[in-house]
């Protein structure tokens, strides 16, 4: 058998290579790696056994010269002695160098072997780790580069640039972001934060307003729109903000629709008398409402006890706002009281002839005025008002009176005759 090594051929029985001290494979079992390896730690052998000069070291002269004992004794018998040739001193010497390692220097050879077959092993980690982080900074380089130019990272750029003041560069990224991507709501958000910053409120709401125009059933872009609303103290607009959303929207940011609230009244039914109207609203939420036909906000009345609806035609229109002061679409409902109108005023004295000078009166129930003529004309509001009793002039007289209440509704018409005539 041949030592794998150096080439050597190695006794049967030993288990080492006399020459250079290699262990006997029995059994052997083929591996690249492991011919790599075994290549390596010889190069590295051969560079620790060579000095600076050349020559080999001492374990090395001393294999060269059993080597060269081994081949010549007769030569070498005749160089030591310069006598007879004969082997007894070459043979000696050549028995000492060829001679098994003792136990303690066996262990200090395969130490030595060790130790460099771990100085190898580590030398290739080295290089190992060395091309291993060579690739992760280039998959960290690259990995970069697709995310500063994602959709991601170009928003990051712009809420970067925006907090630092540079809006310009902000806006041009937020830009970029959405030509990138239309449905994703950051870049908006970005951007009408831009706006803001630049005391451009509406140019911030138009960001969003514009982009819902194609996008009705966008939830997210919506729900963007509606912070927006909520972080500039514009709760208000919410509401007609969700009016004309998608289905999937409204369910989707139920939270912020808001129901209107309930009236106790039908604004179908006229009313002969004053009434009471109830609104009622969900638990939590408070209600503010006007009566002359505005819309309400937080600055109208709110709705503590019943409204008193009194004749006439008086026009309710409320809102119910939660918690977060979010508002409900204004509610609007119109209603009618007309009471009932008295007869024809009574009016005293009676028609007739009278030979002395009379007072004539009319009976004004309350709530009402009343209008007169003498000049046979029908009287109206414009006619003269009834402040008092009336002389009753000479001669002829038609005398024609109405009652009207508040709301301008007038009575029927009572006519007297009167002839007063002298003594």
């Amino acid at each position: 058998m041949k030592c794998r090594n150096c080439g050597h051929k190695i006794p049967d029985g030993k288990l080492y290579c006399e020459y250079c001290g290699e262990a006997v494979q029995i059994v052997p079992d083929y591996n690249p790696l492991d011919d790599m390896l075994t290549a390596q730690i010889k190069v590295s052998l051969d560079d620790e056994d060579t000095d600076g000069s050349g020559s080999r070291s001492r374990t090395g002269t001393r294999r060269s010269k059993t080597k060269r004992g081994t081949a010549g004794r007769g030569t070498a018998g005749k160089k030591a002695g310069g006598r007879n040739t004969g082997t007894g001193k070459a043979t000696g010497r050549t028995g000492r160098n060829t001679r098994p390692l003792s136990p303690e220097e066996e262990r200090s050879r395969r130490r030595q072997q060790a130790a460099r077959r771990k100085e190898a092993l580590r030398r290739k980690r080295r290089r190992l780790l060395l091309i291993m982080g060579l690739i992760l900074v280039l998959i960290v380089a690259a990995v970069y580069l697709l995310y500063s130019n994602s959709y991601a990272g170009v928003v990051g750029k712009g809420n970067k640039a925006l907090s630092s003041g540079n809006y310009t560069e902000a806006k041009e990224a937020f830009e970029r972001a959405i030509s990138k991507n239309k449905e994703k709501p950051e870049a908006y958000a970005g951007l009408s934060k831009t706006y803001i910053a630049q005391d451009d409120p509406d140019a911030a709401e138009a960001v969003f307003l514009t982009a819902l125009e194609d996008q009705n059933n966008n939830a997210d872009l919506y729900e963007a729109c509606v912070d927006f609303y909520m972080d500039t103290k514009q709760q208000e607009k919410i509401p007609e903000l969700l009016k004309d959303a998608g289905d999937s929207v409204r369910k989707a940011l139920g939270g912020y629709i808001i129901d209107e609230p309930e009236f106790s009244l039908d604004p179908e039914e006229t009313f002969e008398d004053v009434q009471e109207l109830t609104l009622t609203a969900r638990k939590g939420e408070k209600i503010y409402y006007t009566t002359d036909e505005s819309d309400p906000s937080v600055s109208s009345t709110e709705y503590t006890e019943p409204i008193q609806i009194s004749e006439g035609v008086t026009v309710i229109t409320a809102i119910a706002v939660n918690g977060d002061g979010v508002p409900s679409l204004p509610a609007r409902k119109t209603y009618t009281v007309e009471l009932p109108i008295v007869d024809a005023p009574a009016v005293s004295p009676s028609t007739g002839q009278y030979e002395e000078a009379r007072q004539i009166e009319i009976k004004v129930p309350d709530g009402y005025d009343a209008y007169y003529t003498m000049d046979e004309s029908d009287p109206t509001t414009a006619s003269t008002k009834y402040t008092g009793p009336v002389e009753m002039p000479e001669g002829t007289t038609i005398f024609k009176a109405i009652l009207v209440n508040g709301q301008g509704r007038s009575s029927g018409i009572t006519t007297r005759n009167y002839e007063r005539v002298s003594e």
